[in-house]
């Protein structure tokens, strides 16, 4: 990529996610592990006090190589995070970033077809959000469709 417009790397990964259960669980550990192994990722607990919320997310997902998306049954119930994965999309198929799905406690599928907690999240979203939720339905198809990782297959 010579292109002189593409954001430099400042994180090795940004983590997507929804809510206190996976940040005090799954997401306690991950980073730990990732301290462990001297990757630099962004959490939004990163973000200074005072800080511009959504531009500096945006910006650390434009400057990550990575975005990790862990996607839960809540996950799609955020308007957030369904705007951070547009994000997300669009810096895949602009920069060439790579994009890692996580299924926590929630199934492939549910996230690809939008069915189960998934279903009922945009069912709400329609009611305020219309113009949006074709795009967000599309970034969360073109990411489940991604070859990723189910936590139940692991301990």
């Amino acid at each position: 990529m010579s292109d002189s417009n593409v954001p430099e790397i400042k994180y090795d990964v940004f983590v997507s996610f929804r809510g206190k259960e996976i940040r005090d669980g799954f997401l306690s550990h991950l980073t730990e592990a990732f301290d462990k192994k001297k990757i630099n990722g962004f959490v939004d607990d990163k973000l200074e006090s005072g800080e511009e919320i959504w531009p500096s997310l945006v910006a650390a997902i434009e400057r990550s190589a990575i975005s990790l998306i862990i996607f839960s049954p809540d996950y799609a119930s955020s308007r957030w995070c369904l705007e951070e994965i547009l994000k997300i999309v669009e810096c895949k198929e602009k920069y060439e970033r790579i994009v890692i799905p996580v299924f926590y406690k929630v199934a492939p599928t549910d996230v690809r077809h939008q069915s189960g907690s998934y279903e009922n999240a945009f069912a709400n979203h329609r009611l305020n959000y219309t113009s949006q939720v074709q795009m967000w339905k599309d970034a969360l198809k073109k990411s489940a469709d991604l070859s990723g990782i189910e936590s139940s297959k692991f301990r």
